[in-house]
């Protein structure tokens, strides 16, 4: 856990002082990734460099795992804290063995202990130990070597990470990659992260909270869910854009919106029948048919279903997509914008149809946050004038 108390940084300048962080108090839960999110001067990287001392704090502490770090040696400190920052800083004249084996070194380990750890670290962020370790920086693209960082920072095993925009140079495609990378190392290792960003999107994808920083003072620390469905105010309403209610589609999964609820023909079924099933569920244009194993095998369309007599299994036409449960909502929305569909059915891990999820099912979904915050919102103003 990390926790910030009134945390201040005011620096001397020629102009005077400039307070760069504003009497921060926050924390994050063990095992949590928070992002510090805000434009450029706000503060946010002033306050991350509190932590381990790479800037010295005016007034107010740090507590990691409940421990008031104030008096700690500052090389003990730095040593239990890995940091990662957006220019790697890998050291050129070393292996990327030595790179990631540096901390473990200073700490003692031995040997035999830190190379085993340098091959555990490079199968993790998906590069093969035997290509890469004898080689040096200068030998790796500029994503490889980003990686490497991350697992120098990782090598020591620490409890906390640091990391300031660390994949900010990285072009999109191998951003996405990493940070993907990154989230499934983070369900092994289960690290307490506050992580610099100035991406939006970065932010709601990788943080469990997100705080919002300007001139120097936090304005809001929530939830990624939270914050883009109830800014506190004009500034981060702005600042997250206005199209915040199409970002949450990425926090939504399907799982949480599905209807399981669905009609389907079987293959042996008649047209007729199939015509009867549509009207029953309400469908408008076709209806799903399904094998014996429950899984998808075309769509039976109403204009055939009232056309032609004969069976489902001579009559239907392929479905376009299927979602799976754990896809979030920006893929299901790509999708049935591609499509020009307004369904699509839902499969389990098997394949296995297990529901159907509607943009009807979407927008309600989104909107109840908002509706939610309308009415707590009318509630308040009726009890003040009251």
């Amino acid at each position: 856990m990390i926790q910030l108390d009134n945390l201040t940084k005011v620096f001397d300048t020629p102009k005077g002082a400039v307070v760069a962080s504003d009497h921060i108090s926050m924390e994050v839960p063990s095992g949590e990734i928070c992002i510090l999110l805000g434009p450029s001067g706000c503060g946010k990287t002033t306050t991350l460099k509190m932590i381990n001392r790479i800037v010295k704090p005016t007034s107010g502490k740090v507590f990691i795992n409940g421990e008031d770090t104030t008096d700690m040696n500052t090389q003990d400190l730095r040593r239990n804290i890995g940091y990662v920052i957006q220019q790697i800083g890998l050291f050129p004249n070393m292996t990327i063995e030595e790179n990631i084996t540096i901390v473990p070194k200073l700490l003692g380990w031995d040997k035999a202990k830190y190379k085993a750890r340098a091959r555990d670290m490079m199968a993790m962020i998906s590069m093969e130990p035997d290509a890469f370790l004898k080689r040096f920086p200068s030998e790796l693209s500029g994503g490889q070597q980003q990686r490497i960082g991350v697992a120098r920072a990782l090598a020591a095993d620490p409890p906390v990470m640091l990391m300031d925009e660390p994949f900010g140079a990285i072009d999109p495609i191998n951003r996405a990659v990493i940070q993907d990378e990154f989230l499934k190392m983070q369900q092994e290792l289960n690290k307490t992260i506050m992580f610099v960003s100035h991406d939006i999107d970065e932010a709601i994808k990788m943080g469990d909270k997100v705080a919002i920083f300007r001139e120097g003072k936090l304005v809001q620390y929530s939830s990624p869910d939270d914050l883009l469905a109830a800014p506190k105010n004009e500034f981060v309403e702005s600042f997250l854009g206005e199209d915040r209610a199409l970002k949450r589609l990425n926090l939504v999964k399907v799982q949480e919106v599905v209807s399981d609820e669905i009609g389907s023909v079987k293959p042996s079924d008649t047209l007729e029948a199939a015509l009867a099933r549509m009207e029953d569920y309400g469908y408008q244009s076709a209806i799903l048919m399904i094998n014996e194993q429950r899984q998808p095998v075309g769509l039976v369309t109403r204009a055939t279903a009232r056309t032609t007599k004969g069976y489902c299994r001579d009559h239907y036409e392929n479905v376009p997509a299927t979602v799976y449960l754990d896809d979030d909502l920006r893929k299901v929305a790509s999708i049935m914008f591609a499509q020009d569909a307004t369904w699509l059915p839902c499969v389990d891990d098997r394949g296995y149809v297990c529901g159907q999820i509607t943009q009807r099912a979407i927008t309600h979904h989104l909107g109840s946050r908002y509706r939610a915050r309308e009415a707590v919102s009318r509630h308040s103003d009726s009890v003040i004038k009251e």
